[in-house]
């Protein structure tokens, strides 16, 4: 008899039940539509990382980096403006820092045509005049201007020519260093006038801070070729 009392009071009680009974039938729906979703997102490609980031040189994120390399190579050089003495100012140091290297490049072909001391220095020029390429490349394009060798053949005051080249190919190794240093005293003072004509008459600001900086360099690069033979007297820099 105990057992028949919750019984006859279930009548009293019935609301509930049903309610329950239908939230979870709401549950058990959402459940499914929500399994069926996540399915058929999985059949489509839902949650494949792995697939898509493996293959970096396909996925778009790829594509971004050489975009924006230009970019941040010369950041500020998008608004740079060349006028014609900037123009001709890079025109002429670019083969005058060639030639330096081609000099410098022969001279370390030479078993005995240096001491140590010339080496060292003609070593540090070379790092130092290759950067200032990439510099004044990197205006150049900045500024939408064509990279023209107009003075190929020329012979420019301090720039080391084929035929200087050659003439210190043929020349005994004994005299290699005495002949290295005054070409390359020649090329750093001439240089120096080319520095400040830019800072004078320039329009760039790049340019004429980095004119600065060369002529500073310059300088340093002057007083430690001075202890070298061959490297003293007053060379043409007109």
């Amino acid at each position: 008899m105990s057992g028949d009392a919750p019984v006859d009071q279930q009548p009293t009680t019935t609301g509930r039940p049903a309610f329950g009974g239908r939230a979870g039938r709401i549950v058990g729906v959402v459940a499914t539509l929500v399994v069926t979703t996540v399915a058929v997102g999985l059949s489509q490609g839902w949650g494949r990382t792995d697939q898509t980031a493996s293959p970096p040189t396909a996925s778009p994120p790829t594509a971004s980096p050489p975009a924006a390399s230009p970019p941040t190579g010369p950041a500020p050089a998008a608004s740079v403006v060349l006028n014609s003495t900037d123009d001709a100012f890079i025109q002429l140091l670019i083969p005058m820092n060639e030639g330096a290297l081609a000099l410098i490049d022969h001279v370390d072909t030479r078993s005995a045509g240096a001491d140590p001391s010339l080496r060292a220095l003609l070593n540090d020029l070379r790092a130092a005049h290759q950067a200032e390429l990439r510099d004044l490349r990197g205006l150049l394009a900045a500024g939408n201007v064509a990279e023209q060798n107009i003075h190929e053949g020329h012979q420019m005051p301090g720039m080391v020519t084929d035929a200087s080249l050659a003439e210190l190919r043929a020349a005994p190794d004994t005299e290699v260093p005495s002949r290295a240093a005054a070409l390359v005293r020649a090329h750093l003072a001439q240089t120096v006038v080319l520095c400040r004509g830019e800072q004078t008459a320039g329009g760039s600001p790049e340019l004429k801070a980095l004119a600065g900086r060369i002529q500073q360099a310059r300088a340093a690069e002057l007083s430690a070729l001075d202890g070298q033979p061959g490297a003293t007297g007053t060379p043409q820099v007109d």
